[in-house]
């Protein structure tokens, strides 16, 4: 399993969810003087983004958007790709119970003739999507997707996340480092869910703990409008600790947990519903309850950037911001590397640019362009602290990080670990 080490601590922030959104559909183009390479092709590069506007996840849309967005900003005001400015079109991914959202989405993205389609967010959303976007030649490259599933999954499909592997150890982790071996998991029955459940089982285990509820098939069904009876049957089995693996569902199932008298400074979130619930729960209600998220926690100066072009002005929530943001910056550099523009010679690059086959360090974009003009390898340091694509087209590494929840029903940073994805 993954190798974990303390990085930080402290120097916390309180991150609040944004629920819903105004949908919207738009292309733009920033303006910015012209670079050139060997070989290029006189065709920009246009970004696509598949992210959460609506569903159980548009919480993470708002930094996610905003992410691909300064990416393309900032590319721009760099001097473009290969002589050209980069073009976003943006499309809603919603989620698995609005397949025919996603459908539209990525049938309008392939028809705008984008490169590279940045989400989804959902690991279910993107095993219904991936094998139109990639057999039409597009490389695929999510901020977000953590199901083992997806792991080598195409040539064409790479993410910025870590695979489950990764969290789904530093959860287990957490939890046995609390003192709890004998855990219940409240987990629905989502690709997404089940990967990171089977994780958390196996780190548990591992360590002599046991599942005491929430082993497969034991899994609650997402669409449900009650979850009383899941949460009387966990509770049944006496855990010590309760991890909670659900996206919407939480803000309904939390309420069941605190009436039945649990003590919830015993539970566990994780990336799919870490949020602010300071509007939905009763003040206290999630005191001292603790939860992961994938990425470094962003630095001020990296939130003061997204915020510059968030839709309004500011964020509430900064979650895979980062990541969307390397995505892009890997995927023009790919472009500039290979020189052109099309998915497959992006695909082809994106490994080597990302630092896989060692070459110079460079934390911005204009400064990695600089390089590859000398005619340098380079090794892009992400902002979200994600290591070189491995062979899987997963990062090699990952931060993750450790929150607590306030009094008031928001979270801040506790810890970040540093874990490194498990080679075959």
């Amino acid at each position: 399993m993954a190798r974990w080490k303390p990085i930080a601590s402290g120097a916390a922030f309180a991150a609040v969810a944004t629920l819903s959104l105004a949908a919207c559909s738009v292309e733009g183009s920033e303006t910015g003087s012209s670079s050139s390479a060997e070989g290029a092709s006189g065709e920009g590069l246009k970004v696509g983004s598949l992210l959460p506007i609506t569903g159980s996840l548009a919480f993470l849309g708002p930094p996610e958007i905003a992410g691909v967005d300064l990416a393309v900003q900032e590319i721009n005001e760099a001097g473009g790709v290969l002589g050209s400015d980069v073009t976003v079109q943006h499309e809603d991914s919603s989620d698995t119970d609005n397949p025919n959202i996603t459908s539209d989405s990525v049938t309008k993205l392939l028809s705008g003739g984008v490169s590279v389609v940045i989400g989804a967010a959902s690991s279910s959303v993107t095993l219904n999507a991936v094998d139109d976007i990639t057999n039409a030649g597009v490389v695929q490259i999510s901020p977000a997707n953590t199901a083992t599933s997806l792991s080598g999954y195409s040539p064409l499909y790479f993410r910025t996340a870590p695979p489950d592997t990764v969290q789904g150890n530093a959860l287990g982790n957490l939890i046995l480092a609390d003192g709890y071996k004998n855990i219940g998991v409240l987990v629905f029955n989502d690709d997404y869910g089940t990967s990171l459940r089977d994780v958390v089982q196996e780190t548990v285990e591992a360590e002599g703990g046991s599942l005491t509820y929430g082993t497969s098939g034991q899994e609650f069904d997402p669409s449900a409008s009650s979850f009383a009876s899941d949460v009387q049957a966990i509770l049944a089995t006496n855990p010590e600790a309760i991890a909670l693996i659900a996206f919407d569902q939480t803000a309904l199932i939390i309420p069941e947990l605190v009436a039945a008298g649990f003590d919830t400074s015993k539970l566990y979130l994780v990336d799919g519903n870490l949020a602010d619930y300071s509007d939905e729960l009763e003040a206290g209600a999630l005191t001292g309850a603790k939860g992961t998220l994938p990425g470094a926690s962003p630095e001020s100066d990296f939130r003061s950037r997204l915020d510059s072009v968030a839709d309004g002005g500011s964020l509430d929530e900064y979650a895979y911001g980062a990541e969307s943001y390397d995505a892009v910056i890997l995927s023009a550099l790919a472009a500039i590397k290979g020189g052109a523009t099309d998915g497959q010679t992006i695909a082809d690059n994106l490994p080597a640019v990302s630092g896989s086959t060692s070459g110079t360090e460079c934390t911005t974009f204009a400064e990695c362009v600089e390089l590859l003009d000398a005619g340098e390898e380079i090794a892009y340091v992400t902002v979200s602290g994600a290591g070189p694509f491995n062979a899987d087209n997963d990062p090699s590494s990952a931060y993750i990080g450790v929150y607590e929840y306030a009094d008031d029903n928001t979270y801040s940073l506790l810890d970040s670990v540093f874990g490194e994805v498990p080679s075959e």
